[in-house]
């Protein structure tokens, strides 16, 4: 078996969200077993971090208790603090701003928490133990209000990126800066999630590669001008998304964590980017082949030698004893 895990990890909410919807739809739900029978074609089993709205979504309830049921995939929890009980507006138009998680009074942020955990208990049987942040808002706070709620292994990290001008509720913080964080899966230390411990909260990190000609001369991708041709000749940063990325660049963002010897891939996507038009990046239907032409060449490079894992079978591995060195076998009463 490889010892490289796969990872899928697909954010399961409403229909085209960037677009900030008054009222959100679920239609995407029904454009998933597609999905699916892909993943399960090539042995991967995919999780699907959900929202409230797709909790909600009956069609979603069907197929993802059938997957759980199967062990074919996992259900984990995924929060848009705007739209998720118990609601409290920080602002004049939350749906517009979308603010994070992070920028409520940590009795809210609690309360959230454990409503989406027994909703999703009620909904698919089971206690979610994986979890994606909304917009990748993730602090301390809630990493330790996870380990309150039985959560064990988080995937909110997004490895050199600096989510700070991504602005949620007016006067927030915004989202977190990323940069300077491990790209390897680490225990965390809830006051200090970037700082690696010896248990606890599990994070895996977004698989984002850095190309090796921004880290020797950043400068390049400064001016306007050069900063394109830069990007051309070696992009500052492969993301393991098909909506980052075509098969080109995934496989740029395989080949780099390959080189150093990573022992996960993990490809993010939204579940509303398996619909056309569900997301900016796949408008049409003749997009969504491209995309599912794409992803079945690279899930049969990746099957060579990938094995596919949940969130939370991963996790397992990470506790799990390494095993005892063998020893050498004495013979009793051998011959000086």
């Amino acid at each position: 078996m490889s010892e490289t895990a796969f990872i899928i990890t697909i954010d399961t909410e409403g229909d085209n969200l960037w677009s900030q919807p008054r009222v959100i739809t679920t239609h995407n739900a029904r454009f998933l077993p597609r999905f699916q029978s892909l993943c399960e074609r090539f042995g991967f089993r995919p999780v699907y971090l959900t929202n409230y709205e797709m909790a909600m979504c009956d069609v979603f309830l069907e197929f993802g208790r059938d997957v759980s049921a199967r062990r074919a995939g996992e259900i984990g929890m995924h929060l848009h603090a705007w739209n998720s009980p118990p609601i409290l507006p920080l602002s004049d138009d939350d749906f517009r701003y979308q603010p994070y998680l992070t920028e409520y009074p940590d009795a809210v942020m609690r309360e959230k928490i454990r409503f989406m955990t027994e909703l999703l208990r009620e909904r698919f049987g089971e206690s979610p133990v994986s979890h994606k942040a909304g917009r990748l808002g993730f602090d301390g706070r809630y990493a330790a209000m996870l380990l309150e709620h039985g959560y064990r292994v988080d995937c909110s990290v997004a490895p050199g990126i600096d989510w700070s001008g991504k602005r949620g509720a007016p006067g927030g913080g915004g989202g977190p800066d990323y940069r300077g964080f491990p790209e390897r899966a680490y225990f965390l230390r809830p006051r200090d999630i970037a700082a690696p411990a010896a248990s606890g909260l599990l994070e895996v990190p977004n698989t984002i590669e850095t190309s090796r000609l921004f880290l020797r001369a950043p400068w390049l991708y400064r001016p306007p001008i050069i900063r394109g041709i830069a990007n051309r000749i070696s992009p500052r940063r492969s993301w393991l998304s098909p909506a980052e990325n075509g098969l080109r660049g995934l496989r740029r963002a395989v080949r780099g964590a390959r080189a150093r010897g990573v022992g996960y891939l993990q490809l993010t996507l939204h579940s509303s980017e398996l619909m056309p038009g569900g997301s900016p990046s796949f408008p049409t239907a003749a997009a969504i082949e491209r995309l599912y032409g794409n992803l079945e060449i690279l899930f049969e490079e990746l099957s060579a030698w990938c094995t596919g894992m949940t969130l939370s079978e991963f996790h397992a591995r990470m506790i799990a004893p390494a095993p005892a060195p063998a020893r050498t076998p004495i013979t009793v009463g051998a011959a000086a």
